[in-house]
């Protein structure tokens, strides 16, 4: 597919990544009136201000955590669905959180009806993370926030990395990863820089 191989001339190179975003139908998860631009290399609305995002940088992103079948992953910003699927995809427990219940609730149908049954979808506060399931082997963040959320590198397991857009809205962010090593010493290392929608902080409850 085309996307594919744009994703890996960009420089992915994670054979699991790619051949995950080449089984996942992206088309799938995005709006019925903007299914015919669903394979080009950019973000697409999904209502409620939020994003699809481009699928190079979900690539890039799923490449960063070095994924692998029964990796148990936080991902914070559920939105479409399409990351979570990724990692699905690659055979990584997920359990994603969005703060958009309408989101949550056609995330979670689609993700059903596709057999991504170790998707676990929640509403709820992305903030507090899911500590009823940590720790986590990964956390992938697709929204922006001033920084890093504590509670979030709390539930990352020792040995793990968590990966998130860090900076202002009206400002530049950098997509940002953290290790944290068997001692539980963090360590951040800034990739590129990127333009996220915002991290929502204390709305949306659990489920």
């Amino acid at each position: 597919m085309a996307m594919v191989d744009l994703i890996a001339r960009a420089g992915v190179r994670d054979s699991a990544t790619l051949a995950a975003m080449l089984r996942v139908p992206r088309h799938e998860f995005v709006p019925v009136e903007d299914r015919e631009l669903a394979y080009g290399d950019f973000p697409l609305p999904i209502g409620y201000g939020q994003t699809i995002s481009q699928p190079y940088i979900v690539a890039f992103m799923t490449e960063q955590l070095h994924p692998r079948p029964e990796m148990k992953v936080l991902e914070i910003g559920t939105g479409s669905g399409y990351q979570a699927a990724v990692l699905g995809e690659i055979g990584c427990m997920v359990y994603t959180i969005e703060i958009v219940e309408s989101l949550a609730r056609r995330a979670a149908a689609v993700l059903a009806r596709l057999g991504y049954d170790d998707v676990h979808v929640r509403f709820g506060d992305g903030y507090q993370g899911w500590p009823d399931a940590a720790p986590f082997d990964a956390v992938i963040v697709t929204a922006a926030a001033d920084e890093i959320p504590p509670l979030l590198l709390d539930q990352l397991a020792a040995g793990g990395r968590l990966i998130m857009p860090v900076g202002p809205q009206d400002g530049v962010q950098y997509l940002t990863v953290v290790d944290k090593d068997r001692a539980g010493q963090l360590t951040p290392r800034v990739l590129l820089p990127v333009r996220f929608v915002p991290l929502i902080e204390g709305k949306g409850g659990r489920r």
